[in-house]
């Protein structure tokens, strides 16, 4: 970076730090999570208003490829946050129903997708055919694990039974989804050398039997305080960028490193580095680096180009991505008892996509799966399935209901199994 691009560059990143904090603090006012304000924010500096003026004023072309590196980091460092985050407790007391539910609602949009795909297949993708049609398939089943978090939280379900069981089944689905993106990557990114593809399985071997242990013993010496700490902490961000670069030369992103290694980082004897680092870093993290990635996805929008054609096919995307991914979850949680009302909640909870969706799209876009109308119109699917979820919550799921679900009288405040059925399998 030369000199003279420093201060447009800092001028850009305190313009897309301001505008996402202010999108998605209007985000909340109207019952959204911030997510929504902040994908706005990146599609409102892209290229849609005004013919791109406004994106080529404040983001020149010699300040872009600093703005793409910050993003690229941002969202490495998101990854390796939702796998440190996932928690296998999760599953425990109700593994059937979260697996079977994770099951229907990764298979019925999938197939769904892959369908879309073939129909979309003369202008939407660019590179592998296969690659596409598999790409579609998982882009309609992923699901935003860290955004349903907050929705489960502002909603006051998060210590339900079916707060639960939804984040134990999204947690599911978010790994299947991340392996079968890394097929993806692996088919439409190998380039010359797609025998490299191959190390994937044998390097997660060595980070969750070798690294791992290796990460919990040294915590395992002495409370995390001191100089141990920055020990700890060293490790933890060598460890990350090195797995990112490892996964980046077998073909694959570099998220998928990220995502990995945090996987691979010890719950054990790290409670006092969780305390005081963590949050640090998950601040910086939503503050500057996520918002720098939504405007990279944002200049890959370009909305003003769309006509009857695209939104006719927008209407068939977004029936796609909703009756899949309801009527997945749906189906699977009666097939395993859960009641009707729960289960609808369940379909719509489910259907929340937001930013996990837009790590999925850009990548599908940097690997030549989509072209760019056709990113844009699965960025606008996105949104409507992420700001529906609020909306149609408090329509199914209204507050008394909650209210009721975590009343001790109820004994719900726990999903308990009996025999493969769930607490949640009463006729309602």
């Amino acid at each position: 970076m030369s000199p003279h691009t420093v201060a447009p560059l800092l001028l850009g990143l305190a313009v897309i730090v301001v505008t996402a904090w202010l999108l998605g603090m209007l985000a909340r006012r109207l019952g959204q999570p911030a997510v929504i304000g902040e994908i706005v924010g990146g599609i409102l500096l892209g290229p849609t208003l005004f013919g791109g003026a406004v994106s080529r004023t404040i983001f020149p072309a010699e300040v872009r490829p600093s703005l793409t590196l910050l993003a690229d980091i941002g969202v490495c460092l998101f990854m390796f946050l939702i796998g440190l985050h996932l928690d296998h407790t999760l599953l425990r007391g109700q593994s059937r129903t979260a697996s079977v539910v994770s099951v229907c609602a990764m298979l019925l949009p999938f197939g769904l997708g892959a369908l879309l795909a073939l129909y979309l297949a003369g202008g939407g993708g660019t590179g592998d055919r296969v690659a596409f049609v598999l790409f579609m398939g998982v882009a309609m089943a992923v699901t935003a694990f860290p955004v349903l978090a907050r929705i489960l939280t502002d909603k006051g379900l998060i210590d339900t039974p079916i707060g639960g069981l939804a984040l134990a089944c999204a947690a599911v689905g978010d790994v299947l989804a991340w392996a079968l993106l890394a097929v993806v990557a692996a088919l439409a990114g190998g380039g010359g050398h797609p025998w490299r593809v191959l190390f994937v399985v044998p390097f997660a071997a060595v980070l969750l039997g070798v690294v791992r242990p290796l990460l919990a013993r040294l915590a395992a010496r002495r409370p995390v305080s001191g100089p141990l700490t920055g020990v700890v902490l060293v490790a933890g961000a060598a460890g990350l960028l090195l797995s990112a670069q490892a996964t980046s030369w077998m073909g694959l992103h570099a998220i998928f490193g990220a995502f990995l290694f945090g996987v691979a980082m010890p719950r054990e004897g790290v409670s006092a580095l969780r305390e005081r680092v963590l949050p640090w870093i998950e601040r910086i993290c939503a503050v500057m680096l996520l918002p720098v990635f939504f405007m990279a996805a944002g200049l890959k929008v370009d909305l003003s180009r769309l006509d009857t054609v695209a939104f006719g096919e927008l209407a068939l995307i977004l029936l796609v991505a909703v009756t899949g991914k309801f009527g997945g979850a749906y189906l699977g949680a009666r097939i395993t008892g859960v009641r009707p009302r729960h289960s609808a909640v369940l379909g719509i909870l489910m259907n929340t996509r937001g930013l996990t969706e837009l790590i999925v799209l850009i990548v599908g876009l940097e690997l030549g799966v989509l072209t760019p109308r056709l990113y844009s119109l699965m960025i606008l699917m996105a949104l409507v399935t992420t700001a529906m979820t609020g909306v149609l919550l408090r329509i199914v799921y209204p507050e008394r209901r909650v209210v009721e679900d975590r009343s001790p009288r109820t004994g719900a405040t726990q999903l308990r199994v009996n025999e493969g059925r769930s607490g949640l399998s009463d006729e309602y």
